[in-house]
């Protein structure tokens, strides 16, 4: 069994946002490797425990007027990367599977670049089985 570890890197001087009612996205359950609740701004996250074998699915939730440009790396090598429009008073939501070799074992990390400072995101990695 893999140790899991994660971090959640926020932007200079951002703080979570307090939850305006439920979770943009909801805890992934068993299949997950991360569960970020909510952030504002910028930020992403650093974790380990992915394998190798299963598929990756990475999935970002976000709302206050904008976008968010999402970029996944795993051992230094970009392997995602997309867009999500976050509408203002509703939750957009992109998400990106992966086959299986795409995340190689153990760590990876995820940037978000928040066309806004006042938006707020959420997002999810899963490794189905």
């Amino acid at each position: 069994m893999s140790v899991l570890t994660v971090c959640v890197l926020a932007g200079s001087g951002v703080g979570s946002a307090a939850a305006a009612g439920d979770p943009l996205l909801p805890h992934p359950g068993p299949e997950g490797l991360v569960w970020v609740e909510e952030q504002v701004g910028d930020g992403g996250v650093v974790s380990g425990g992915a394998w190798e074998r299963l598929p990756t699915v990475l999935t970002v939730a976000c709302e206050g007027g904008g976008d968010v440009r999402v970029t996944l790396r795993s051992r230094e090598t970009e392997v995602a990367a997309f867009t999500v429009d976050c509408p203002a008073g509703t939750a957009g939501v992109g998400s990106v599977t992966m086959d299986p070799g795409v995340v190689r074992n153990g760590s990876f990390t995820i940037g978000v670049d928040a066309s806004s400072e006042t938006i707020r995101w959420a997002l999810t990695v899963t490794q189905p089985e």
